[in-house]
């Protein structure tokens, strides 16, 4: 495994012998497919080994300086560390780095925002909102009065006038912009204006462009929104977890949401592991590979429409795209399993303005990888045959293996 040496390996091997093979055949999963799943990529060995440090045995409760378990002047600092490379990375006065996903960094949002009741106005999730933006099987549909604005029907866009108009109508307590699948830059001053003539706070889920943010590859959130709640994965390439950005107004509100309302004890290796994300994510090279991710999204949308697959809103500007495979005669569930078959793994998505569902994919972790443009030509070709070829999927596989031998995720992987 990476950052794990022949020793740890053999003791794991020796140990538990179905957890050790579990977990290399998952390596070996990750490997010799092509993980498109635009919400996915590969962190960076430093990261990994920050997630299997010590600091997975310490309990820390509370902030530095104000823990409520002894024994965290160390952890303490790696905190520190972590908030102040994400402040510097965003330009925000105040980060909250302590929650444990995207999904529980938005519940702090509306804890420190909203009371149970409010309404709040989010895209709606036939077009790409996710389910803390108003799911009734999530606690965001249970506990507030979500109004979802949509898309164009004929760009895909979304509708900014509809957006004011629905604001000017419902008077909101709380704005949302963001999306799990819309692949086109967010106006974020529009959201403010909008939110400002109803005198309501700007949350930003930035949870997918965040990383592009941090490389100079995308618009940032943070001078416009109260509060920007993201993910450290994705195309930030840090370990599974979330983050809160605000000012310093709100910055106590957002704390005591984290901790106490909504969470105990913070994860401390995922805090240092985060910590070298940011550092990570503030230097030349990761600047270069975010404009990649980009180039690599939009090389792949125009290489799949040349093919006969629908690409929403015809483009993408960021790191993810969705397309519809209806031309092919395939719905987005059929045509997921088909091509996981061959080694392609996306996820499927819902189309605004239907009922089908389509593809999501995204090139963050390929491009870690080390593929360019050619490559996205390739797999646009792959995809596209395995499609159109429904069970001639045994050769497409083999060509999946040759490219993902040629760009291992982990080159000197050990064990």
């Amino acid at each position: 495994m990476p950052v794990t040496s022949t020793r740890e390996a053999d003791v794991l091997r020796r140990q538990d012998p179905e957890l050790a093979e579990i977990l290399f055949g998952e390596l070996d999963r990750q490997s010799t497919t092509l993980q498109l799943i635009a919400a996915e990529n590969f962190t960076s060995p430093a990261v990994l080994a920050a997630l299997g440090s010590p600091l997975a045995n310490k309990y820390a409760e509370g902030y530095p300086g104000a823990r409520h378990h002894g024994g965290c002047e160390l952890v303490d600092l790696a905190e520190r560390a972590a908030v102040d490379r994400a402040r510097a990375l965003f330009g925000a006065e105040h980060a909250n780095v302590q929650s444990h996903s995207g999904s529980s960094a938005v519940l702090a949002a509306y804890a420190a925002l909203l009371r149970p009741g409010d309404t709040v106005l989010a895209m709606g999730l036939p077009f790409g909102g996710h389910l803390t933006h108003g799911s009734p099987a999530n606690f965001s549909g249970r506990w507030f009065d979500f109004v979802g604005y949509g898309v164009d029907a004929e760009t895909g866009l979304i509708d900014y006038d509809q957006v004011r108009t629905l604001a000017r109508t419902h008077r909101p307590k709380a704005v949302v912009c963001g999306s799990i699948s819309y692949p086109r830059h967010i106006d974020h001053a529009a959201f403010r204006e909008i939110a400002d003539e109803v005198g309501a706070y700007l949350i930003a889920d930035a949870a997918h462009p965040i990383g592009l943010v941090a490389g100079g590859a995308a618009p940032s959130p943070v001078p416009y929104a109260d509060v920007v709640c993201a993910t450290t994965h994705k195309v930030l390439r840090g370990p599974r977890g979330g983050m809160l950005l605000c000012g310093s107004e709100l910055a106590e509100r957002v704390d005591r949401a984290v901790f106490p309302f909504t969470q105990g004890g913070a994860q401390m290796h995922t805090i240092a592991a985060k910590a070298v994300a940011f550092g990570e994510a503030a230097t030349p090279g990761f600047r270069a590979y975010a404009r990649q991710v980009v180039a690599n999204a939009r090389a792949l949308a125009a290489q799949l429409r040349a093919r006969g697959l629908v690409v929403t809103t015809g483009g993408t500007d960021t790191h993810l795209l969705t397309v519809d495979p209806a031309p092919f005669g395939v719905e987005g569930r059929a045509a997921r399993g088909r091509l996981a078959a061959a080694g392609l793994v996306m996820d499927a998505c819902a189309l605004p303005h239907g009922d089908a569902r389509g593809l999501r994919l995204g090139t963050a972790a390929v491009t870690t990888q080390g593929m360019d443009e050619p490559e996205m030509e390739r797999i646009a070709a792959l995809l596209a045959e395995v499609l159109a070829q429904g069970g001639q999927a045994q050769q497409v596989r083999e060509d999946v293996r040759e490219l993902t031998g040629r760009f291992p995720p982990y080159p000197a992987r050990q064990g």
